[in-house]
């Protein structure tokens, strides 16, 4: 649990989305983190001291000159400890300070005596938040400091007006400081790919063949390889919104995975085909809809590409295969021929009829080196992590590119 026992500093300011700030202080708070809450005296117009208080069962810092102990100047203290320091929602206000290290209040003091990372939610009026002035300050602080910016996003204001300018959703932003905060993971600038979701090969502009795959497995691999540290691209075919940090590829088709796969294998340490790719098509689509009618129709199905034994063609051997096997028979058996076939270094088998479209998961972990791991019935983010257990032993030596240049912001 990358948030577990960490030293979040959570400021709030004065916008109305700071009732949302409530929500994301208690994620954090299950989430394992040490949350210590400033609130800006705009931010007291808004939502009460003791609603995070009783959040986190910690004082709620509000007083620039407070002691957070008898000889503890609460500035420096929260600043030196902190890992992360959230602000959520900032105003156009706290930004324009923030970027010019005004210490005007103890968030802003907090902020200019620390090292920490900053993940910023922006939350304003549209005109404020494009106004030129902002845009420069945000800039000027991002370029100064190490700054997450996530939102705002589009939707109705407090002015009753719609446009961009809403605070993120406290889910979103949680999700966020997991990224910020496990970017020195073990994992730390492998690169992974994963596959995720089931293929459609159409079969005319509307209906087309396909499978139950929810690409639930595909996605808790992303975030679990994320939350490790691994630079992560996820090729998918469903329309849910990646992890937060995560290069996002959306495709629909077999072909159309294959080519994004192979396309990205050069530069990949690590392989998760979590997807259930279809191994047959139509072949031929039509233009059209087909029609109803009494006559009975064939179709044709041919072949579709095998991205594996594309892969094993062309990887490298310091490269980590992992394929997926959903079976409804003979589970050990067909998975231990894929596992060899396919040239894999780690087959993950499970029953089809069970898994798809579930929140849990009951996998066999079968080994290039004839190890067999049954794993019990677990969540589909608990499965992900052992399978990556698993991959952190197979893995050798640095990355291939241990210093690829700055990362990009969510």
């Amino acid at each position: 649990m990358v948030l577990k026992d960490r030293s979040i500093v959570l400021g709030v300011t004065g916008g109305i989305a700071a009732y949302k700030a409530a929500a994301l202080c208690s994620h954090l708070v299950q989430a394992g983190a040490v949350v210590d809450v400033i609130l800006t005296d705009a931010a007291r117009e808004f939502v009460a001291p003791l609603t995070f208080q009783a959040l986190t069962h910690r004082p709620v810092i509000t007083d620039m000159f407070a002691l957070l102990a008898e000889t503890e100047i609460g500035h420096v203290t929260l600043a030196r400890r902190a890992e992360l320091i959230i602000i959520a929602p900032l105003t156009a206000n706290t930004l324009a300070k923030l970027a010019v290290g005004l210490a005007d209040n103890m968030l802003t003091c907090t902020v200019l005596a620390a090292t920490a990372p900053l993940l910023l939610a922006p939350a304003m009026e549209s005109h404020m938040w494009i106004n030129p002035l902002t845009q420069d300050n945000l800039t000027r602080l991002c370029a100064q400091r190490d700054v997450t910016v996530i939102g705002p996003k589009e939707g109705r204001l407090a002015s009753g007006a719609s446009g961009v300018g809403r605070m993120a959703e406290p889910e979103e932003i949680l999700d966020a400081a997991q990224w910020v905060l496990a970017r020195r993971g073990p994992l730390a600038e492998r690169r992974v790919v994963v596959t995720a979701g089931g293929t459609r090969e159409p079969l005319d502009p509307i209906r087309f063949l396909g499978n139950r795959s929810s690409g639930q497995m595909g996605y808790a691999l992303a975030r679990a390889a994320r939350d490790r540290g691994a630079r992560v691209t996820l090729i998918t075919t469903t329309g849910q919104p990646p992890p937060f940090g995560v290069e996002w590829v959306a495709v629909e088709t077999a072909e159309e995975m294959g080519e994004a796969v192979l396309g990205r294998l050069p530069e990949t340490d690590l392989l998760l085909m979590a997807a259930a790719v279809a191994d047959y098509r139509p072949a031929a689509v039509a233009e059209h809809k087909i029609k109803k009618s009494e006559a009975e129709r064939t179709v044709t199905l041919v072949r579709t590409i095998d991205i594996l034994s594309q892969v094993a063609e062309r990887r490298r051997a310091d490269q980590v295969i992992v394929g997926f096997a959903a079976e409804t028979e003979d589970l050990i058996v067909h998975a231990q021929d894929k596992l060899r076939r396919k040239k894999l270094d780690l087959i993950v088998a499970n029953d089809a009829r069970q898994a798809m479209g579930a929140a849990e998961n009951q996998v066999v972990l079968l080994s290039a080196d004839g190890r067999v791991e049954q794993l019990p019935l677990l969540p589909k983010e608990e499965v992900a992590h052992r399978i990556l257990d698993r991959v952190m032993d197979l893995l050798p030596g640095p990355p291939a590119d241990p210093a690829p240049g700055k990362r990009p912001l969510g």
